[in-house]
């Protein structure tokens, strides 16, 4: 019998957990598209500008040359869900322009009105051999809402219970 330090995941954990938390930003966006944002609800989603698939307008990219964070809350249009992206109309200085954003290109989802975020690892998310982890992390109610990023406090290898991100 080898080592602890032998053992490989030849299942692929990692990449199962990865499509199952980047479901959780589908689904969620799936409900705003189809009945609108409920109650107090609204996203910050975070992505990478130059991921593959990703559509912005150029000047977009110019001003966000790596990553950029969209807030649906009051003024998105035009909300669009598939199996692996999502595309909406926002405005930017009163001009609208069309995103397309696969969920790959996701590092950050937060919902900061239920203390919601998830952050996934960098890297290549859908690498089909290499580990990719996402962790689900309480958006910090302190922080400001343009930075809403959630911040892991697991470790790599920790089991974490959906019970610690509930609200008490």
């Amino acid at each position: 019998m080898g080592r602890q330090d032998d053992v490989q995941d030849l299942l692929g954990y990692d990449r199962m957990m990865e499509r199952a938390v980047r479901g959780v930003v589908r689904e969620a966006l799936a409900v705003a598209a189809s009945r609108g944002l409920p109650g107090a609800h609204h996203f910050y989603i975070t992505f990478k500008t130059q991921a593959p698939g990703v559509t912005i307008p150029d000047h977009l990219l110019a001003k966000y040359p790596e990553e950029m964070t969209i807030v649906l809350e009051h003024q998105f249009w035009d909300l669009e869900v598939t199996e692996d992206s999502f595309s909406v109309t926002l405005s930017f200085n009163n001009k609208p322009a069309r995103l397309i954003i696969p969920f790959a290109a996701v590092s950050t989802f937060a919902d900061p009105s239920v203390q919601f975020g998830l952050q996934f690892k960098p890297g290549e998310p859908a690498a089909p051999n290499g580990p990719v982890a996402a962790q689900a992390t309480p958006t910090p109610a302190e922080a400001p809402k343009a930075k809403a990023k959630a911040k892991v406090a697991a470790t790599p290898g920790e089991v974490v219970t959906l019970d610690s991100f509930r609200k008490k």
